[in-house]
């Protein structure tokens, strides 16, 4: 079979349509240039290699020649990866959820004038007419016929979406300096949006809220309010029984399709994984609940395990389906159970499990969920609780080993930087909240990787097959500086420190909107499209701005320059009445604004060793979020921060120096004086 352009792109995505008829082009200067040249409609087609309805339209429409032979007629067809391209995919999007009311979704099909401006647009389109949609062929066909034979109609339509479009992404300039007020508020909106059944927020499809938890328990933190532990621990635990995570081999599914996080939709993402690990670290450290600690690390032994890209970075993806099916590698039906692990031990996993004969998912089958308490299990099967752990814990393996001769979904390989951004953050952050260096080396690895085969002047956007593909963006930049400012907490090493601050010097040059504050996503060096958006809002993953304002803050209080703080707070302001108005889109920005308003520490751990290593670990192991922490490394001379500048280490040991705008107390030579120097600081009410 001949293959069309798309073999020879980099992304998985991509290459999944290069058999397809359709006449496929990559977005580019070669379909754009055919469009204007023989005043074709463009339609645009946007998905990602883990998207089940990306699977589903392919095989339903864009492998069928008679659909095929329409799009070719009369279109130029363009494919894009919106893992690729993020800026290509939230412009056009915004114009499909003005089209269609405030809804969007991948498959994304969007319909443009050779112009690139969009005239029509929507989601999946089934291949016959179906509960109320049209058809593709009717929507191929109507958008021709409207191109063709009422042009001034598309064309009026067209611009009206550009301008809305472009007003859209002018954001409002704000003035007003946040304040703990608009914390307040952010609390009081997530409370009244929680599911006190389930945990979450708001009803099904229901997406694990890893940015709002963390703003939580900041709060908790700085207020002690009993309920928002509550709620954090009570999401954390029903997400974590429920089908959302994934029972035997860790790690957590894209969403829930259900309100109870029981039937998942059943992609794996990388930075939904990075995501979540690092919020159950932080509420370990919170609480030191065992089971937080369990979840983290078999949710980072996922991704250690199974999300290693070649050469040391973090692949992007894994796929909903195998074999042609949604989930059918992670379903169980009893027999399969009892099959391999016996019918004594498998009625109880069947029961510990929440495994019936008539299913919960589909054709009978189950996905894996603790619907109940093991204690009550336990009471139920007349069995102690240790002997029923100790069941469980054994079929876990057995049926483990079994899944892996299943055929397993496909993976996406390709490295995309501010998602290995964010995992790098998630192992830093538990191999110093857990003193276990093991979880330094894959944070390490990816971000030598990045460093060594995606940074040039400049970052690229994704690597695959030994290739880079797009400069970076903004999310890119302020991800991986995240990532490499925790890798500098957890290990002392200056590369990453160095890095840290080369990045944030780019992002000044070339992202930062000098007349309102904050960054556009979009460098100078990006390919202009309609319109030039700052992506205020938090999405599956962290906006930004809001990454690169706490990066700023943290950048200030590790190296004392006033002029980096004075970014942070511009940008904090110009989005400050978006934290207002839309806290629930604004998590990971009030985290930002909650270490900007303090009270905050500066640590430096002078000194190397086993006693620098111990101070590190009492100073690491309490949920204090408002500290940055500097320390010597074990070879070479200490980084040139101010935070460390003229501090000796005393004559024999370490030391310790917990400050609070550079002004230090006395130094602390004793781990156990950590705890009691934090609550000098504010950092803490109490003692760990």
């Amino acid at each position: 079979m001949q293959q069309n352009r798309l073999a020879a792109e980099t992304s998985p995505y991509l290459r999944q349509h290069a058999n397809n008829p359709v006449d496929w082009y990559a977005w580019g200067p070669e379909a754009l240039e055919r469009a204007r040249q023989e005043d074709r409609p463009i339609f645009l087609s946007v998905g990602y290699s883990a998207c089940h309805w990306c699977h589903v339209m392919e095989h339903e429409s864009f492998e069928n020649e008679a659909i095929a032979a329409q799009l070719n007629a009369a279109f130029v067809s363009i494919k894009v990866d919106r893992e690729e391209r993020p800026d290509i995919d939230e412009l056009y999007m915004q114009a499909v959820q003005l089209f269609s009311g405030g809804h969007g979704g991948w498959p994304m099909s969007v319909f443009l004038t050779p112009q690139l401006e969009p005239f029509f647009g929507g989601t999946y389109f089934p291949p016959t007419e179906r509960h109320g949609m049209p058809s593709f062929p009717q929507v191929l066909h109507f958008t021709a016929e409207a191109y063709r034979a009422r042009r001034g109609d598309v064309e009026t339509t067209a611009r009206q979406v550009v301008d809305a479009l472009r007003t859209m992404a002018e954001l409002p300039p704000s003035t007003d300096v946040p304040d703990t007020a608009v914390l307040d508020n952010a609390f009081a909106t997530l409370e009244r949006a929680y599911d006190p059944e389930a945990g979450g927020f708001g009803g099904a499809p229901k997406f694990p809220p890893s940015m709002a938890l963390s703003f939580l328990l900041r709060y908790q933190a700085r207020t002690a309010a009993p309920s928002a532990l509550r709620m954090v621990n009570h999401t954390l635990l029903r997400m974590a029984r429920g089908g959302l995570c994934d029972q035997l081999g860790g790690g957590f599914h894209r969403y829930s399709t259900d309100a109870r996080w029981l039937v998942p939709h059943f992609e794996k993402m990388l930075y939904d994984n990075a995501l979540l690990a690092r919020t159950y670290v932080e509420a370990w450290q919170a609480t030191g609940a065992p089971w937080l600690r369990d979840v983290a690390t078999e949710t980072l032994g996922y991704l250690g395990r199974e999300m290693r890209a070649p050469g040391g970075g973090f692949a992007a993806a894994q796929d909903a389906d195998s074999e042609n099916s949604e989930g059918k590698f992670f379903a169980w039906t009893p027999d399969e159970i009892t099959a391999r692990i016996g019918a004594a031990d498998g009625r109880v996993v069947c029961r510990y499990f929440g495994v019936e004969a008539r299913g919960n998912f589909e054709a009978g089958t189950s996905v894996l969920s603790i619907p109940r308490d093991p204690e009550v299990v336990a009471a139920e099967l007349g069995l102690g609780i240790d002997e029923l752990s100790a069941i469980v814990r054994r079929a876990r393996t057995t049926l483990f080993a079994a899944r892996a001769e299943r055929v397993a979904p496909g993976r996406d390989d390709k490295v995309v930087v501010a998602w290995n951004g964010l995992a790098i953050s998630a192992f830093a952050r538990a191999a110093r909240a857990f003193d276990d260096a093991a979880w330094l080396a894959p944070a390490r690895e990816a971000a030598a990787f990045i460093l060594d085969h995606m940074t040039g002047d400049t970052l690229f956007r994704t690597y695959k097959d030994e290739r880079t593909k797009g400069p970076g963006f903004l999310d890119d930049y302020a991800a991986f500086i995240t990532g490499l400012l925790d890798l500098y907490e957890s290990t002392f090493e200056p590369r990453w420190i160095d890095a840290a601050q080369r990045l944030d010097a780019v992002l000044d040059a070339d992202f930062w909107d000098s007349e309102h504050g904050g960054f556009f996503f979009t460098g100078r060096g990006h390919e202009a499209l309609l319109a030039r958006s700052r992506q205020p809002y938090d999405n599956a993953t962290p906006a930004g701005n809001s990454l690169h304002a706490g990066n700023l803050l943290r950048l200030a209080a590790l190296t004392g320059d006033g002029g980096t703080r004075q970014r942070a707070w511009r940008t904090l302001t110009t989005f400050g009445r978006l934290m207002r108005d839309s806290p629930g889109g604004m998590a990971e920005m009030l985290c930002a604004l909650d270490w900007a308003l303090g009270p905050n520490a500066e640590v430096a751990i002078v000194g190397r060793g086993p006693a620098a290593r111990a101070l590190a670990t009492a100073v690491h192991r309490p949920f204090a979020p408002h500290k940055v922490v500097a320390g010597w490394p074990e070879q070479g001379p200490p980084a040139g921060l101010a935070l460390l500048a003229g501090r000796e280490p005393p004559a024999s040991g370490a030391a310790a120096h917990v400050c609070r705008d550079f002004a230090c107390q006395v130094p602390v030579t004793d781990p156990a004086g950590i705890g009691a120097a934090f609550v000098a600081a504010g950092l803490l009410t109490a003692r760990p």
